[in-house]
């Protein structure tokens, strides 16, 4: 084989190469872009759906007394309808868990209604954790670029992440559901997110049932003892946030090993 061929035989291994790599990274955008849709497709897109076109749906949730009946028709099937709800509610973020929440304390009463809470959090939280993994980190890197990506995702790998994740949760009023698809696009340790998410949700959680338990009852001073802890245990939270914090960077070092 002359020298001419070997040049040439060279070169077009070379152009196939570089051929290869455009394909590759042809692909990898299709891919990311395909991903970031089906995500918006399940964050967005779904629930403008069912706000748009199935709104009689979440009309019939108008009240305590209109969740309330919409389990009692169930009977014992509504334990898993309630599960579901509160998965779905983590998810796409549509439907109205807390009422569902007073409804359930009403209907199975505190440990049992927190139990099925805790079961629908734990579900739901670790189904849009790993969905936005699998289907949101390429998309976001495209989305946003991998420079500035990394630089949040640094930030957010940090134990002050871990903290503002627990507040997120545990303080009330603020919004929740999207923060597990944002851990879910960094690289935060499910373990510690899941455990901080579960402990920050179960004082919400708990106060909702403890309110319905107590409506069944007629016991309406339980109901007014739990509405002013609640707004005790927000205000202790924003004035020793600090304390809380170095608590939470020692407990993080437990979990995150």
């Amino acid at each position: 084989m002359d020298k001419e061929t070997i040049r040439e035989n060279a070169h077009r291994t070379k152009d196939e190469v570089k051929d290869n790599l455009k394909k590759a990274k042809k692909t990898k955008v299709l891919l990311s872009v395909l991903k970031l849709t089906l995500l918006l497709i399940i964050v967005i897109a779904i629930p403008a759906y069912v706000i748009f076109f199935h709104r009689d749906f979440l009309l019939q949730f108008r009240s305590f007394d209109d969740v309330l009946a919409f389990l009692q028709h169930y009977h014992t099937e509504s334990i898993f309808i309630y599960i579901g709800i509160q998965v779905l509610q983590i998810i796409i973020s549509v439907i109205p868990g807390q009422a569902f929440q007073f409804a359930a304390g009403y209907l199975y009463g505190f440990i049992p209604g927190l139990i099925f809470s805790c079961i629908g959090a734990v579900l739901g939280t670790s189904i849009s954790f790993y969905l936005a993994k699998m289907l949101g980190k390429d998309a976001v890197h495209l989305f946003f670029g991998e420079e500035r990506m990394a630089y949040f995702l640094e930030r957010l790998n940090s134990k002050r992440a871990y903290t503002i994740v627990f507040l997120l949760y545990v303080i009330p009023g603020l919004p929740k559901d999207v923060v597990s698809y944002a851990a879910g696009v960094s690289e935060m340790k499910f373990k510690a997110f899941l455990i901080l998410s579960l402990l920050g949700r179960i004082p919400g959680m708990a106060g909702s049932l403890l309110i319905g338990a107590f409506y069944m009852k007629q016991h309406y001073i339980g109901m007014a003892i739990v509405g002013v802890i609640a707004v005790a245990a927000f205000c202790i939270c924003i004035a020793y946030r600090k304390k809380i914090n170095k608590y939470l960077d020692r407990f993080y070092d437990k979990i995150a090993k």
